[in-house]
């Protein structure tokens, strides 16, 4: 069922929101590649709070809202959203754990809330970007985006 509305969010994507997209094929990371590539560049931080155009990104996660990832022996705790025109991502370095429940949970309320809220979290996330970062990935250059810019190393 998660495959079958994986590909029904995918050519819905392409076919009403980025029609100028739809057959053409440009190589895009996954946005699981950016994800890690992001957390190695700033060399694996406590925390870090990013956004990431849905149009920049193969969206690989599509479905996971809460997780833990595992880059270079540290784990993350992801909360994840889709809130159009970005994917964001809330990431806290955190032992791993069973997020089942926590994964389910945040996803059923996406649904039962027909994302509506995730939408006005998207436009909310377009007005108050304040900082923008280059991620270097093996498909090219991909920027992503934070509501302040975040310093180095900082905890909170």
């Amino acid at each position: 069922m998660r495959e079958f509305l994986k590909k029904v969010h995918r050519v819905f994507v392409k076919v009403t929101l980025f029609p100028s997209t739809f057959g053409k094929s440009v190589p895009r990371p996954t946005a699981s590649e950016v994800l890690t590539c992001h957390l190695e560049q700033r060399n694996l931080p406590p925390w870090t709070s990013y956004c990431v155009r849905y149009s920049a990104v193969h969206n690989d996660q599509f479905g996971l809202s809460n997780f833990n990832w595992s880059v270079r022996g540290s784990n993350y705790h992801i909360l994840r959203t889709g809130c159009f025109p970005f994917i964001k991502y809330h990431c806290t370095k955190a032992p791993p754990q069973n997020l089942d429940f926590e994964d389910r949970f945040f996803t059923m309320l996406k649904v039962i809330n027909l994302g509506i809220p995730c939408l006005a979290y998207g436009i909310g996330c377009w007005m108050v970007v304040g900082a923008a970062e280059t991620v270097q990935t093996s498909v090219g250059p991909v920027r992503v985006y934070f509501a302040y810019k975040e310093e180095e190393g900082a905890q909170y």
